[in-house]
């Protein structure tokens, strides 16, 4: 189908548009967030009223598209597929947020940061290991590249020659004097922090993998049905966490409405939109080219705020890594993997 091919080859004028409306939103999200949201909120309210919006929306897209209807799209739905189908990957992104959440407690940021940003390569292992999607030699090299701008945009790795001569020196004069280094890892900070970040990152690219799959094959999911369906098992997800959480507790105590105000609803609707939009991503680009529409949305970020901040400006950093990722979109969508002929298995005698 066309979503499949435009996911697999080159992207389509329908991808790029979702693709640059995700990475638009993703820029935008902490800024409107951090202005809007207070930090005493209950944030599962605020996810909950997240998944009621979105699916709202959804409904409301469905029901404006002229183009379809609401009996083609149900047709053959079940319980059984929708449990198969979305009640899955709803899990397995509850169980990434809370070995994320996990992993943040107990990992410094920069640490955090390089692993989680092995995602988009997670995606790329679960999309050949349940689509068959294999990824050509300059595919793997440009999500390499990726990474590198990530790393180069979130400082990770700085623009600075001077500072990788220091490092140099600094260990040069440290193995002269005969100084070792102790590194040591406590079993802590394996087992709660980069082993669960490593399986955020994993369980990441398999529920990306398994929605692709859902959105793509056979006839394809109509992708904001299966936005609604999401939502229907998040919010089940959330209200019987509501029984035995905390959060559950705080509801009770303080009301859902604690620290909330009429403009904590702009950070929930961009949201939401947000999570639309990863559908539609998904569905015309695939999971694979969403990472890249975030990393791009991390440029996007660091533009609004030089625009909205005097006193901060769009660093070399920012500009290298945009670079960089444009490179490595190119590069993506440029050399796809390609079949090998089959070989004759018996030559003319």
């Amino acid at each position: 189908m066309a979503a499949s091919k435009s996911s697999s080859s080159s992207l389509s004028p329908t991808a790029l548009v979702f693709m640059g409306l995700l990475a638009l939103q993703f820029g935008i999200q902490p800024i409107v967030t951090k202005k809007f949201t207070s930090p005493e909120i209950n944030k599962s309210t605020v996810i909950f009223t997240q998944e009621i919006v979105k699916l709202l929306i959804a409904m409301i897209g469905i029901t404006l598209n002229t183009s379809t209807k609401w009996k083609d799209i149900t047709s053959g739905w079940s319980i059984q597929s929708w449990l198969r189908l979305a009640l899955l990957p709803a899990t397995i992104y509850l169980i990434q947020n809370l070995c994320s959440l996990l992993a943040y407690q107990n990992l410094d940021a920069i640490t955090y940061n390089v692993l989680n940003q092995t995602k988009t390569l997670s995606a790329a292992l679960c999309c050949f290991l349940l689509l068959g999607k294999r990824q050509s030699k300059l595919q793997i090299v440009a999500l390499v590249i990726l990474l590198v701008a990530a790393l180069v945009m979130e400082g990770i790795l700085p623009l600075n020659l001077e500072y990788y001569m220091n490092y140099l020196s600094n260990t040069t004069a440290a193995a002269d004097s005969n100084e070792t280094t102790k590194f040591s890892l406590s079993s802590r900070h394996v087992s709660h922090g980069v082993l669960p970040i490593m399986l955020a990152s994993f369980l990441s690219g398999l529920a990306g993998a398994i929605t692709q799959k859902s959105l793509q094959s056979g006839g394809g999911r109509n992708a904001l049905m299966f936005t609604m369906e999401l939502c229907v098992a998040s919010i089940l997800i959330l209200l019987v966490s509501f029984a035995t959480s905390d959060d559950g507790k705080k509801i009770q105590e303080r009301g859902f409405f604690d620290q909330w105000t009429f403009l904590t609803l702009v950070p929930i609707l961009t949201n939401s939109a947000g999570g639309i939009l990863v559908g539609l991503v998904i569905k015309y680009a695939g999971t694979i080219r969403k990472g890249f529409a975030l990393i791009f949305g991390i440029l996007i970020s660091g533009i609004v705020q030089s625009l909205i901040d005097e006193n901060k400006t769009l660093s070399k950093e920012d500009i290298a890594g945009g670079v960089l990722a444009a490179l490595s979109l190119w590069m993506h969508a440029s050399f796809p993997y390609v079949a090998a002929p089959a070989k004759m298995k018996a030559k003319a005698e």
